[in-house]
């Protein structure tokens, strides 16, 4: 820490024995002390009472329960920013500490600002959120479909947290008959990314090796904070789901919670219990549609039986009424004809089969899907190449009403006045001067130029009498 100096009795009443410190001089060696003993140190706290005069430094303060400090961050550095500071961010700040001279408050002079906490790890979000997406790992073309009934459903999720058991229950009441493999994981902390990582790669290269069936992966957790929920937000995780070669379903967090890994499953539920019913169908649905199709295929078969006793009946009585050999004879002659007929009718079936064929040969041609796709991607450039023209176009048009702007500001800039010969003065606040009863003997004041700056110190002030 700074030196502490110490006074004793004999300096209090002796003071021709030593050095006596004008209050300018003291402020100047405090100042020096601060800035020799401090370096650059970082300081956490909350943003509060932020201002940000037209200069374009930022004045604030930053606080925690029980202190604060005055903070200033100048222009040329706030440029750096990523976010717009606000009073309530709690922010992580590089500073140096330093003695604002004039009225001997120490302050801090901040190099660098970053929000601390969720801020950070929601700006981390974003730009892996973005990368991501550039590459392609949540295009909906290389999603997988989900099996309609799945031989085998593999999780992963801890083995103790409530989500393991609001999926058992629903794949419980759902379709009991579904095997479910458990691969627990954390899912918190240092260690659940690569435990994630490594069960979606063994459960994805035992599939493919013939031993494992299972053909679904439920990738799941309970709610939390975002810090919470982080595991699930790691560039690892996000591509070891988009290498696995089996579909999975991520169930993280409550409905209102969205992880990079959401984005790269090939579906996202609300929750692990959404999960659980977006994998397994309903056992009730399936039941009823069986006993429809046995009492469907009942009725068919009696359907049947009932035509050919019919049929039976019906020859038994032509049988009785009509000699054997007559209906014999006339058999044989219906025979015949039948096969020449049979014979004729096959031949022009088979003409007319092979002109439909040569029809539908054709139709399936015209609808090719690489002539459609051919057709579909000449639009796409004829529109790609309509929507840049009107890009240009449009920025061309902003251009010159920038230009425009620009120049009518310019006209009416004050900075133009002050070319002209005149001035503007400002208090030690930063704010225009515009009657004497702003100003008192002592103060300092700025007498601000076209090309400078005149710092004053004002003797006297004269009212001008009304005559």
């Amino acid at each position: 820490m700074v030196g502490v100096l110490c006074l004793n009795q004999h300096m209090l009443t002796s003071p021709a024995n030593h050095n006596i410190y004008s209050v300018s001089s003291l402020n100047r060696t405090v100042a020096d002390l601060l800035e020799q003993e401090f370096a650059w140190i970082w300081v956490e706290g909350e943003i509060s009472n932020l201002a940000q005069p037209a200069s374009g430094h930022i004045y604030f303060s930053l606080k925690d329960h029980s202190a604060q400090v005055s903070c200033a961050m100048f222009k040329g550095r706030n440029r750096t920013l990523k976010f717009q500071p606000e009073n309530g961010n709690q922010v992580l700040a590089r500073a140096k500490v330093s003695l604002y001279q004039p009225r001997g408050n120490y302050q801090l002079i901040i190099d660098r600002m970053e929000e601390a906490g969720d801020g950070a790890l929601r700006r981390q979000f974003e730009e892996l959120k973005i990368k991501l997406a550039d590459e392609g790992l949540f295009d909906e073309a290389r999603k997988q479909e989900i099996p309609e009934l799945p031989e085998c459903i593999a999780i992963i999720t801890s083995k103790t947290g409530a989500a393991v058991h609001d999926v058992l229950s629903v794949i419980e009441r759902r379709f009991p008959s579904i095997p479910v493999k458990l691969f627990p994981v954390p899912v918190q902390g240092i260690e659940a990314a690569p435990a994630i990582c490594n069960a979606i790669q063994l459960i994805d290269q035992a599939a493919s090796e013939d031993t494992l069936n299972c053909d679904v992966i439920l990738l799941v957790r309970g709610g939390g904070s975002l810090e919470d929920l982080w595991s699930f937000n790691d560039e690892r995780v996000a591509r070891a789901i988009f290498d696995c070669q089996l579909p999975i379903v991520s169930g993280v967090g409550h409905e209102v919670d969205v992880t990079i890994a959401d984005f790269v499953a090939d579906v996202r539920a609300a929750t692990p219990t959404a999960a659980a019913e977006t994998v397994t169908p309903d056992q009730s649905t399936w039941l009823q549609s069986f006993d429809w199709y046995q009492q469907r295929l009942t009725q068919l078969a009696n359907d049947k039986v009932e035509r050919y006793q019919e049929k039976i009946q019906w020859l038994q009585r032509r049988l009785q009424q009509q000699h054997p050999q007559t209906q014999l004879s006339r058999s044989q002659q219906r025979s015949g004809e039948l096969h020449q007929r049979l014979l004729r009718a096959g031949r022009s079936m088979l003409d007319a089969r092979q002109s439909q064929l040569s029809i539908i040969s054709a139709k399936l041609g015209a609808q090719n899907p690489d002539v459609l796709l051919k057709q579909n991607r000449q639009t796409t450039r004829y529109l790609t190449s309509r929507l840049q023209q009107a890009t240009l176009n449009l920025f061309a048009r902003k251009k010159s009403l920038l230009a425009n702007a620009a120049k009518t500001l310019n006209t009416i800039s004050p900075l133009q006045t002050l070319e002209r010969g005149y001035s503007i003065t400002l208090n030690d606040k930063g704010a225009p001067i515009v009657s004497i009863t702003q100003v008192k003997a002592n103060d300092t004041i700025e007498t601000r130029l076209h090309n400078g700056s005149i710092i004053s110190h004002v003797e006297t002030c004269i009212e001008n009498k009304p005559e």
